[in-house]
């Protein structure tokens, strides 16, 4: 058992008195190593400390700044049968060149001639809405006719009603006459009868008497009789007064009827005219149609429907353009946490695919092959993938992005935030946070920090 107190240590073994130590020597291997570790952890602690641009990358594709520089496929507007084509594919096109032609599938438009028996369709309508208002005009002549007739026929019952007035006046005035006449008649009757019983006067004188009697009443009887006519010519003058009103009336009424009548009947030939013209026109515009053009100077790129005699409906792809002049852009889809850090006119460096580049993505001014851009617009909705997008156009103050390129290409796209120290961008990225959310005042610059 060995003795472990403190006062009876194990002594200590010489090295050099063996010869086994001194056949084996000491391990240098373990001072090297040490170095090394020692010089790496110095190398990584002094590295922590180097500047590190934080970035959000984000990949996309090579599009055009504007929607009208953008591939367009060009679509048929009517149904028809593909009979010739005047271009091939890659072939240049300036606007208004005819691509192909189409022919007529549906029944009502294989009239040869349907345009100009549209046409002359039109021309007779257009004759017999003119004959319905030379009527019109012809109507309104008479009515202006009747309406003078009215007013003369008026007048003239007018008159002979004051004319049966007048003699009717007069008749009275005749038979307040007669009745005096009678009156005066009848006291000398009766003085002659007085007188001629006294033998004052004759019998014939007595019998004049009476027949002056009798004169008187027979005068009285035609003033009554004349009396009589008058009134009742002054109640047909009144009669054929109303009836002069609602004869005119009703002749009036049927010629206000029939112009009308013709006035509805040419509306509805001006109608008919209309639709007839918008029908011309229509087939005008289809007409037209038959015959696909260029909206825009571009390249043909892919014909879809190929085959002569193939049948196509309407709005169905013929063929795609390529615009011949396009400003590029590269689309860029972010997520929705680093959404917030993206401001308009933000710095982007762009990898494309088929130019070799070397990036490092936190020290940009080293990086080798790469484009400078800068944020032209942002969307304010979601895209379908759960992203937003982003469109970036070339940076004017930077070298121009290569003449080659082609919309539709791929590009990763590094769009630079601050600048932080390595420890800082390692502590960021462990943790989750999105660039700029976190940052220290002392160990982290605020230079080139975008605008929030």
């Amino acid at each position: 058992m060995l003795n472990l107190s403190p006062d009876n240590r194990v002594p200590e073994l010489e090295r050099t008195s063996l010869k086994a130590f001194r056949t084996i020597g000491q391990a240098r291997a373990n001072k090297l190593f040490a170095k090394w570790v020692m010089a790496i952890c110095a190398v990584i602690l002094i590295g922590l400390f180097l500047p590190w641009t934080q970035n959000i990358r984000a990949r996309g594709t090579v599009t055009s700044l504007s929607p009208d520089q953008r591939p367009q496929t060009i679509h048929a507007i009517i149904p028809g049968r593909l009979e010739e084509w005047f271009v091939r594919e890659g072939q240049l096109v300036n606007k208004g060149d005819t691509i192909l032609r189409l022919s007529e599938v549906k029944a009502e438009y294989f009239d040869p001639k349907l345009l100009d028996r549209t046409q002359e369709q039109i021309t007779a309508k257009e004759l017999t809405a003119k004959s319905y208002d030379e009527k019109v005009h012809s109507l309104d002549a008479q009515i202006d006719a009747l309406s003078g007739g009215l007013i003369i026929k008026l007048e003239q019952a007018r008159n002979k009603i004051i004319q049966a007035r007048l003699k009717l006046q007069s008749d009275s005035i005749r038979v307040v006459a007669s009745n005096t006449e009678i009156k005066v008649a009848d006291d000398q009757y009766a003085r002659g009868e007085q007188q001629f019983k006294e033998g004052l006067i004759s019998k014939v004188e007595l019998e004049r008497r009476q027949v002056a009697q009798q004169r008187a009443n027979a005068n009285l009887i035609d003033a009554q009789n004349k009396l009589l006519d008058a009134r009742n010519e002054l109640l047909n003058a009144q009669l054929d007064l109303n009836g002069i009103r609602n004869d005119y009336r009703d002749k009036l009424s049927k010629a206000e009827s029939e112009k009308f009548s013709s006035m509805s009947q040419m509306y509805t030939t001006e109608a008919e005219v209309s639709k007839m013209q918008v029908d011309l026109a229509n087939y005008t515009v289809r007409a037209g149609n038959y015959y696909v053009t260029a909206p825009q100077q571009g390249y043909i790129t892919k014909a879809v429907v190929t085959g002569i005699g193939e049948t196509v409906k309407e709005g169905d792809d013929l063929v795609s353009v390529m615009p011949a002049r396009f400003d590029l852009a590269v689309e860029l889809y972010v997520r929705p946490m680093d959404m917030p850090l993206i401001n308009k006119g933000q710095k982007v460096r762009f990898v494309f695919d088929g130019w070799p580049s070397i990036v490092f993505s936190g020290w940009p001014n080293t990086s080798y092959g790469t484009f400078g851009g800068q944020v032209a617009a942002i969307d304010n909705f979601i895209s379908p993938n759960g992203k937003y997008r982003i469109l970036v156009s070339p940076s004017p103050d930077e070298q121009p992005w290569p003449d080659a390129m082609r919309v539709g290409g791929g590009a990763i796209g590094f769009a630079l935030m601050t600048d932080v120290p390595i420890w800082y961008e390692l502590w960021r990225q462990i943790n989750g946070f999105p660039p700029d959310l976190y940052a220290d005042p002392k160990g982290v610059s605020t230079k080139d920090q975008p605008e929030k």
